[in-house]
């Protein structure tokens, strides 16, 4: 298969079926989703169980026990289970355009990860988006989506679709090549070669620390942003603390400061 997709999720079934729906409704078929399980009730999955044959490939459900917040860990195991040389990650609560595989497919390329964006909704139109909106594409559409709660702004040009428009602001974009988990790709070898997640970090720059280290090993970012699009469905964040969050930032300043690019705390001992 040409990639993996890595979908991070916990308890979120109503917003993980429209994502799921908008990889059901891809342009490129040739994918596998991992789904990449934090501790979810047994909902999650019946809910990958009715999406059964969806797919190309079957759906691998890594799952592991509720502990608190352990993405790190939780993505470890889904690389080491991922059947493709070429991984992109994302969360479920980010519905994929029609042409999200195709894209990163389309820009992958050794020495790289691609670096992705999303548009933010609010909660009010992350509700009103149904199953059909999304197979039909509507939700897709900036008209569509000033119409549900979303105001008029620059962000909404992240939606157009005319190709020298995206190449164009791919490239003036301020926005840093950083890795987002909501959206980049990568090959599992570079990866593995820095040792995957860094299991000590909890929520707050555990992905960008991902993306120093893989700087920091010679792979560079790419930015894709106005190119592979998702919608990023809106959600509370209970998961948040400010120690954690300096603990994390302190991570990421030593490994810049030092070069570090292995991490001690890693997939490694889950690959047999």
């Amino acid at each position: 298969m040409k990639l993996s997709v890595i979908i991070t999720t916990y308890n979120s079934e109503e917003w993980l079926e429209k994502v799921l729906v908008g990889y059901q409704n891809q342009t490129e078929p040739d994918f596998e989703i991992v789904i990449a399980d934090d501790g979810s009730t047994s909902k999650t999955k019946d809910l990958l169980a009715s999406f059964s044959n969806s797919f190309k490939y079957p759906i691998i459900h890594v799952w592991q026990e509720d502990n608190g917040f352990q993405k790190c860990k939780i993505l470890n195991k889904a690389i080491v289970k991922a059947n493709s040389d070429y991984l992109l990650f994302t969360d479920g609560d980010c519905i994929p355009r029609e042409d999200f595989v195709k894209m990163h497919l389309k820009y992958q390329e050794k020495g790289y990860f691609l670096s992705g964006g999303y548009f933010k909704l609010p909660m009010s139109t992350s509700h009103k988006i149904t199953l059909q909106h999304i197979v039909s594409k509507k939700c897709f559409n900036s008209f569509w989506l000033t119409k549900y709660d979303v105001k008029k702004n620059f962000k909404l040009s992240k939606l157009i679709r005319f190709k020298p428009f995206t190449i164009f602001m791919n490239w003036l974009t301020p926005t840093k090549k950083t890795f987002n988990g909501h959206n980049t790709s990568c090959f599992k070898e570079d990866l593995i070669a820095v040792n995957g997640f860094n299991e000590t970090m909890q929520y707050g720059g555990l992905d960008r620390e991902v993306g120093e280290r893989l700087f920091n090993y010679g792979v560079l970012g790419k930015q894709i942003r106005y190119s592979a699009i998702c919608l990023h469905l809106d959600h509370e964040r209970g998961y948040f603390n400010q120690e954690e969050w300096n603990k994390n930032l302190k991570i990421r300043a030593y490994n810049i400061k030092h070069n570090i690019i292995k991490t001690e705390n890693g997939l490694d001992q889950y690959l047999g």
